[in-house]
């Protein structure tokens, strides 16, 4: 089984995780647990804090494993 890249976008902010790069700390699930829940399939779910919290969590991730990007961040899309 190979591990990829996640990815789990809203309207407002897209949040990846890399499963190679986690050191299972547990900083994201202790800190902000309506978002990260592990018991669940899809563990991240956006719809459980604002964009603000969630970037301000994924920013204590210790490995790096989390990232965010606030879709005002984020490049235009070359397609539009």
């Amino acid at each position: 089984m190979t591990d990829r890249l996640q990815t789990y976008k809203s309207p407002d902010i897209t949040v990846t995780f890399d499963p190679t790069v986690c050191t299972h700390s547990g900083a994201c699930v202790r800190g902000l647990p309506s978002v990260f829940d592990i018991r669940q399939k899809r563990w991240i779910r956006l719809e459980g804090a604002s964009p603000d919290e969630i970037d301000a969590q994924v920013a204590r991730c210790p490995s790096g494993a989390l990232r965010a990007v606030r879709a005002a961040d984020a490049p235009p899309d070359p397609a539009k």
